[in-house]
């Protein structure tokens, strides 16, 4: 395998952030795992501990019903919730017709159960995270002195993101609009403010797979159903609005899931544009689908994916050749000019003395796929360590 200078191949990388007219991101679980959140089979497991003995029972013939579907040695909760949401579109959520001998009603009812698993495990989660480095990216991108429009999307569903901003007193938009229950404005997504707009420097955040605050208020005579967001909440009294699965998929364009991918979709093809993707896996073909057109369609787009293992590399290889624009970074294999290579390290060209920002010379590996080592190495990049860690510790 053709070998690659880690430190040549950075100094492109700081060349192409310093000079880039436009950054975006891209969050995957594995940036909230950076900060103790689980992972989904951490997720599964720990929900299904949250559920009693005959929910236990139940999830299990999901698992195996799923397990026996797709081939798959072991599922996640998403998976699982999933095929339960599919049981309960096809028998309406009904006690009087099953699918694979679970009843729409008891479908129904694990679905909910679930929700609130997830929920008490990612809130108790959340009450232990220390988001002092996650307030520092947040303080980086709300500070980059450029007029572009800054937006971040994301499959995780807990709240670190928003705590972070709002313990910076940052700005940020997600789409809904109101006090009281706030709801979804899909027009406001629609378009792109314009430089003189006020709002333009606010953070853009679309949660792709929902939110732990997103609840499904249901019809009343004087309200259609419709998706709100809560601020701050305990205990969901309502539907969680969490994993958009497939039945999701099919709702109306008034629904955030369905608006954040044409947003997504937009925002790809808008010009010349850095998408930085980092603790996602991969995993979600519609995401992978929008992604990869976007890259044929804009050769201005310019997509890096920092992996925390070297399999997800491995399995992004087959895109090396199609996609020049798609440079893939592990610890010890790249992707980048089309080609999958392994790293090295040699400082007899070029020196640089800030290498341990990204590479461990003792284990010989690339360290960015750690979203913590990530936002040291944009900070410390920036020329604005001193006012970025002003700003976390002012507030």
């Amino acid at each position: 395998m053709d070998k690659v200078n880690v430190i040549q191949h950075m100094n492109e990388i700081r060349n192409i952030l310093s000079y880039a007219t436009n950054i975006g991101f891209f969050f995957g679980a594995g940036t909230s795992c950076a900060f103790g959140l689980p992972n989904i089979m951490t997720l599964t497991s720990e929900c299904r501990e949250r559920l009693n003995e005959t929910e236990k029972k139940l999830l299990d013939k999901v698992a195996k019903s799923v397990i026996d579907l797709s081939g798959k040695p072991q599922v996640s909760i998403e998976d699982m919730l999933n095929y339960i949401r599919q049981i309960c579109e096809l028998t309406q959520g009904r006690k009087d017709y099953n699918f694979g001998g679970i009843t729409g009603e008891e479908a129904a009812n694990l679905d909910r159960k679930i929700c609130e698993a997830v929920f008490t495990v990612i809130r108790e989660k959340e009450e232990q995270a220390d988001i002092a480095e996650l307030r520092k990216f947040v303080a980086w991108y709300d500070s980059a002195n450029r007029h572009f429009l800054k937006e971040i999307y994301t499959t995780n569903y807990d709240m670190l993101i928003e705590m972070a901003l709002e313990a910076n007193y940052t700005p940020y938009f997600d789409g809904f609009s109101g006090s009281y229950e706030p709801f979804f404005f899909p027009e406001s997504i629609e378009s792109f403010p314009n430089e003189d707009d006020s709002t333009s420097k606010w953070i853009r955040l679309w949660k792709i797979h929902g939110s732990l605050n997103w609840m499904k208020k249901k019809q009343t005579p004087t309200s259609a159903e419709r998706i709100v967001r809560i601020g701050k909440i305990d205990n969901p009294k309502d539907e969680l609005m969490i994993y958009p699965s497939k039945d999701k998929y099919n709702l109306s364009r008034k629904e955030p899931f369905i608006a954040y991918f044409d947003r997504l979709k937009q925002y790809l093809q808008k010009g010349e544009l850095v998408f930085i993707c980092t603790g996602y896996s991969f995993l979600d073909q519609h995401i992978n689908d929008i992604l990869f057109n976007a890259m044929r369609q804009n050769k201005r787009l310019y997509v890096m994916v920092l992996c925390y293992t070297d399999e997800q590399v491995d399995m992004m290889s087959g895109y090396a050749t199609t996609y020049m624009n798609l440079c893939v970074m592990g610890p010890k294999k790249v992707i980048t000019n089309g080609m999958e290579k392994s790293w090295m390290y040699d400082d007899s060209v070029d020196a640089d003395v800030g290498y341990g920002l990204y590479w461990d010379k003792t284990k010989e590996e690339f360290l960015l796929g750690d979203f913590k080592k990530l936002i040291e190495f944009l900070i410390e990049n920036s020329g604005r360590k001193s006012m970025i860690e002003e700003i976390v510790n002012a507030k």
